[in-house]
């Protein structure tokens, strides 16, 4: 039991090393980013519309 206690604290101590070492973005570069993503969101979601829309009427004109 002691040795998974020990195993335990020692991968959090490790965890906290390492975020210590991350580059966080500043307030611009996530601004950025999170601009990218939402547009990203935005066209993905309307090609997938269009492709519904299309794949629909190629139905609709088989049956």
């Amino acid at each position: 039991m002691k040795r998974g206690f020990k195993s335990l604290f020692s991968f959090f101590s490790e965890s906290w090393a390492e975020l210590k070492k991350v580059r966080w973005p500043n307030r611009k570069e996530l601004t950025n980013y999170t601009l990218i993503v939402l547009g990203t969101i935005v066209f993905v979601a309307i090609y997938f519309w269009v492709v519904d829309i299309g794949i629909s009427a190629v139905i609709e004109a088989i049956i």
